[in-house]
């Protein structure tokens, strides 16, 4: 459905995009993960045709973002990091705007009504812009890119500033999205990539790291685990009884206590999965599990594990050399 090969962009003698390549399949979920200033938004604004590239080819469905512009971003619905919404509209009024920029054909009531159900703003469309929340914003900012019905869905950092209730709200409408669309969900944030990807493609410094199935990433990233446990029992005791668990590299209590529980931190081996038989050992003396939770690893964690992997690969060819023979 999307095709990036060797893409470009170069401002001067900085790269913000470096020779990146990946597809993305019809009806596939792809996360496209990064820090600030990896180069995520530029890539996303290439692939919707908002900034032309130095070099390289971009297709979606066949057609060439650059050769037919008009005929590619027919295909795609965009949501900008900045939803770009005209706040002194009523939310019917700059649906109907779209509606006509985009020169949708379909049904107009019916598919606006369509469009307003599916991302949960029936209750508004008669409210200005400027007075709705962060949330409805957002919803509103999805719903444009929903008109005209594209079968490619991109959307640049959907969740940023909104609160947690809200995150929880856009992931569930993007998950459902990819039911019947193929999806880009661009983000600097894993657990977010993580809640609703198929598949996560990892950039740093303009060039692609990491490129696997959800699951599989999970297994690079989360090497050594590391969970927090409330468990009901005395101090001294669990912990003894933590260290004999197989699997348990260390286990430390970190002095919360509520009632006559305490929680605990739990480092597993690598590659190994402690939580059954943390369950059974303490199952067997009777103490209570109130609480586990897997510590997630920061971004910057994630990156390193990534690109100390991926240092340590053998490429064909040098990456500088490459460059030069630009």
């Amino acid at each position: 459905m999307i095709e990036i090969e060797h893409l470009v962009k170069r401002y001067g003698s900085k790269f913000a995009v470096d020779d990146i390549s990946f597809r993305v399949n019809r009806g596939e979920i792809v996360g496209f993960l990064g820090p600030n200033g990896a180069g995520k938004s530029t890539t996303l604004n290439i692939l919707t045709g908002y900034l032309s590239s130095t070099s390289g080819t971009v297709r979606v469905s066949g057609i060439d973002v650059l050769d037919s512009p008009y005929e590619a971003k027919r295909l795609i619905g965009f949501l900008p990091e900045q939803p770009p919404l005209y706040v002194d509209m009523k939310v019917d009024e700059y649906l109907g705007f779209i509606y006509e920029l985009k020169r949708c054909t379909l049904n107009r009531e019916k598919h606006l009504k369509e469009v307003c159900e599916v991302t949960k703003i029936s209750d508004v469309r008669g409210r200005m812009i400027k007075n709705l929340s962060k949330g409805y914003r957002q919803r509103v900012g999805i719903a444009q890119s929903l008109i005209g019905n594209p079968p490619v869905l991109v959307f640049d950092e959907p969740t940023v500033g909104l609160d947690p209730k809200q995150i929880i709200e856009i992931r569930n409408l993007v998950r459902n999205l990819g039911a019947d669309h193929t999806v880009i969900l661009s983000s600097h944030i894993l657990p977010e990539v993580q809640a609703v990807a198929d598949r996560i493609v990892v950039i740093n410094q303009g060039r692609i790291i990491a490129d696997e199935k959800t699951e599989n990433l999970n297994r690079v990233v989360e090497e050594d685990r590391l969970y927090s446990v409330k468990i009901c029992g005395p101090q001294r005791e669990v912990l003894a009884a933590l260290s004999k668990i197989p699997g348990v590299v260390r286990a430390d209590a970190v002095g919360e206590r509520e009632l006559d529980s305490f929680t605990y931190h739990i480092q597993s081996e690598q590659g190994v999965d402690i939580r059954k038989p943390l369950f059974f050992a303490l199952s067997e003396r009777g103490w209570p599990i109130l609480g586990l939770e897997a510590v997630g690893m920061s971004l910057e964690d994630v990156f390193i594990k990534l690109m100390d992997a991926d240092a340590n690969k053998k490429r064909p060819g040098d990456a500088k050399a490459a460059r030069a023979g630009r």
